[in-house]
């Protein structure tokens, strides 16, 4: 598969989520198991990540990957984790 149809695939999913996606009308309460069961799911996409890499299937790879920030960005929208992405280091001999 192309990384065009690739990406076509994802935000085509995506769409029809948003389309249907119903809310919950009860307060919500997050609980560390819950937070943790998040965290091992973007940690089993990190492995998928590295995997894929391996065997350069790198659209796969950069797919798990994404997956994996999403899920963590997540958790940190939700207050149920605090982290701050790294900052781009500047290379040596090179000037940005």
């Amino acid at each position: 598969m192309s990384l065009d149809e690739l990406a076509s695939k994802y935000i085509g999913t995506a769409e029809q989520v948003f389309k249907k996606m119903k809310f919950s009308r009860d307060p919500l309460s997050v609980n560390v198991e819950s937070v943790r069961r998040v965290v091992d799911c973007a940690k089993d996409y990190l492995e998928d990540a590295r995997y894929y890499g391996e065997k350069k299937k790198f659209e796969v790879s950069l797919t798990s990957v994404a997956y994996c920030e999403g899920l963590l960005d997540a958790l940190r929208m939700l207050g149920a984790a605090s982290f701050e992405w790294p900052k781009e280091t500047k290379k040596k001999g090179r000037a940005k």
